[in-house]
């Protein structure tokens, strides 16, 4: 089980994170009230899917041997509205959209890209992003 804990404090949107190994800050863009000394809870969302996506597609590169130089991974959010086609209703929801570009520094041909793509598609935190995630929440003492 990993751990990653938050602090925060009154007037401030600036949050101190860590996790056993690393700390660090998030914040809030000026925009919406914060001071922007950190990334935004969606940058960490954004960063984590990248970096995961780009380091599962490293170990399977470096295992095959493959002549890679650089990995490339480009994450956009937005969130966009379409009809619920399951819902008899009609009603709208939202649908977060993350949308991901990978390129590549290296001899691969379509075959290799083609892999690659669906090698990208196993990247676990992607998994965890389209799985059904619960997520318990209990209050502390």
């Amino acid at each position: 089980m990993s751990s990653f804990a938050v602090a925060i404090t009154k007037d401030t949107y600036t949050t101190q994170v860590s996790t056993p190994d690393h700390m660090g800050l998030t914040d809030e863009p000026v925009e919406l009230g914060g001071q922007n000394k950190g990334p935004s809870p969606y940058d960490l969302l954004m960063g984590a899917l990248a970096s995961c996506t780009s380091m599962t597609l490293r170990m399977y590169i470096n295992r095959k041997g493959w002549d890679v130089k650089r990995i490339r991974v480009r994450v956009d959010y937005s969130r966009d509205y379409r009809e619920d086609c399951a819902s008899a209703s009609g009603n709208m929801e939202k649908v977060d959209v993350f949308e991901r570009k990978i390129s590549f520094e290296g001899d691969l041909d379509g075959k290799k890209r083609s892999r690659l793509l669906e090698i990208a598609n196993k990247c676990p935190v992607h998994l965890t992003l389209e799985g059904h995630a619960k997520i318990k929440t209990r209050l502390d003492a």
